[in-house]
């Protein structure tokens, strides 16, 4: 399966997005704002946060690019949720539910984009992508 999440629109503090899966639209996403970073930061490799120039703690967008997604276990949702791998910069990237860009801390938050900087309807938008993901073994996420 392939999930494509096409950015659209950069706010002061957040990015707007589509997310599509095998190239139907899905939903809407919010995220931190997009910034310039480094290509790569030997620190996430080894499971570290990322203190590189251009990284603004929880105010910064994951790079653009093709990500490995599997379903795991979040202690801090408790509850299974996707989590994209191999992510410069970051650890933990996973897609979840919120509202705005402060509920994200580098994460793709999923929902509807029906009033200005937020996603409403998150929670049952991240239930119902759950529920696709958890049949599926080989899951991407491309970013542009």
């Amino acid at each position: 399966m392939k999930i494509t999440l096409k950015r659209k629109f950069y706010g002061k503090t957040y990015t707007i997005g589509d997310l599509l899966i095998d190239g139907n639209f899905f939903c809407n996403t919010i995220e931190d704002k997009v910034r310039s970073l480094p290509l790569a930061c030997p620190n996430t490799s080894i499971g570290i946060a990322c203190k590189c120039k251009g990284k603004v703690y929880a105010q910064t967008a994951i790079p653009a690019g093709i990500y490995k997604v599997t379903m795991e276990y979040s202690p801090k949702f408790k509850r299974r949720l996707p989590l994209l791998h191999n992510v410069p910069h970051f650890i933990g990237i996973l897609i979840h539910s919120g509202t705005t860009e402060k509920d994200s801390a580098g994460c793709i938050i999923i929902g509807v984009n029906s009033v200005k900087g937020k996603v409403l309807n998150s929670r049952n938008t991240s239930d119902a992508l759950n529920l696709l993901l958890e049949k599926e073994k080989n899951i991407t996420i491309e970013i542009i």
